[in-house]
Order: structure tokens, then C-alpha cells, then sequence
């Protein structure tokens, strides 16, 4: 029953594989310290989100 489950799960929509959760630490103007950054972005959009 395990294996059918596995199954449907690839089978469907594939527009979750398509983004890829980034995160960049970045440092506070106001305080120095440094805080994260996490998005949700798309697969292609990622190498622009780290130059940014």
C-alpha cells in the first residue's frame, strides 16, 4: 500500500519542483546584526536573487 502512495505522489502536478526556498543572510543597517532572508522563489529566478 506504501508503494501506491509513493506513486500518485510523482504522478501529479509538477509546479511544486518549481520553486526553491532561498534564504541570504543579510546585515541590519540600523543595528549591524544579521538577519535572514527567506523567500519562496522560482528555480530560474534564483542566481538573480543572490546578486540582489
Amino acid at each position: 500500500m506504501a508503494k501506491k502512495a509513493v506513486a500518485t505522489l510523482q504522478e501529479g502536478k509538477t509546479d511544486g519542483r518549481s520553486y526553491t526556498k532561498v534564504i541570504k543572510m543579510v546585515k541590519s543597517p540600523k543595528t549591524g546584526a544579521y538577519i535572514f532572508d527567506e523567500k519562496m522563489v522560482r528555480n530560474e529566478d534564483v542566481q538573480s536573487f543572490f546578486k540582489n
